[in-house]
């Protein structure tokens, strides 16, 4: 699972639709990450995926997995720019945690409920137990 993906998962029960710490999940420290560096950085689709990503649950998630070193405000890029070297080495940062990282193993659990979701293979299991549906 490309973390990436975890800007995109909140808790699948019910009773924590109404809730807001159902996203980001909570990720176990001990998940085995993983880096794929034959992926190419595509600076054009980092710049746009940044305006989607929801900036607060990256540091949370990253700050889970061991990751304290990304800045707490957002990098301002924009699709068109001229890019500067500093530009740059910010979207090969974010290439390389976004894309490149993986969670191969490990969990992840719900800040709300505490239901804990594993991930084997890179695959997350959000499938939820007929009493928690």
């Amino acid at each position: 699972m490309k973390l990436l993906t975890t800007n995109f998962l909140k808790c699948s029960v019910k009773a924590c639709d109404n809730s807001n710490d159902n996203f980001p999940l909570r990720y176990d420290p001990q998940c085995q990450l993983q880096q794929d560096e034959s992926i190419d950085c595509n600076p054009e689709f980092l710049i746009n995926i940044l305006d989607r990503v929801d900036w607060n649950a990256l540091v949370q998630v990253a700050s889970d997995l061991g990751n304290t070193g990304l800045p707490q405000e957002k990098p301002q890029l924009s699709p068109g720019d001229d890019l500067t070297e500093d530009d740059l080495a910010i979207i090969r940062d974010m290439h390389t945690l976004l894309i490149q990282t993986s969670i191969i193993e490990g969990q992840m659990s719900c800040r709300n409920c505490g239901h804990v979701y594993y991930i084997k293979n890179s695959i997350p299991n959000l499938l939820l137990p007929p009493h928690l549906a």
